[in-house]
């Protein structure tokens, strides 16, 4: 098993640890909106199925901020 994996997040080629979860990506790019969307390979995951959904070689992962505002 490989240690490391290259994944794509928001649209960058990211090098992550090779048994990431949702929720370890979240903690490694430091994604603390209490109101984040995570879209993983263009499916929408519930909050409760991040520590659960295992990334893998080649996926892609959004990380959404809704709250913009000024």
């Amino acid at each position: 098993m490989n240690d490391t994996m290259e994944i794509t997040v928001n649209g960058h080629k990211e090098t992550v640890p090779g048994s990431s979860t949702l929720h370890s990506l979240i903690q490694h790019f430091k994604e603390y909106d209490g109101d984040l969307i995570v879209e993983h390979n263009g499916r929408f995951i519930y909050s409760q199925k991040y520590a659960e959904t295992t990334v893998r070689e080649g996926d892609v992962v959004e990380f959404i901020n809704p709250n913009i505002g000024g």
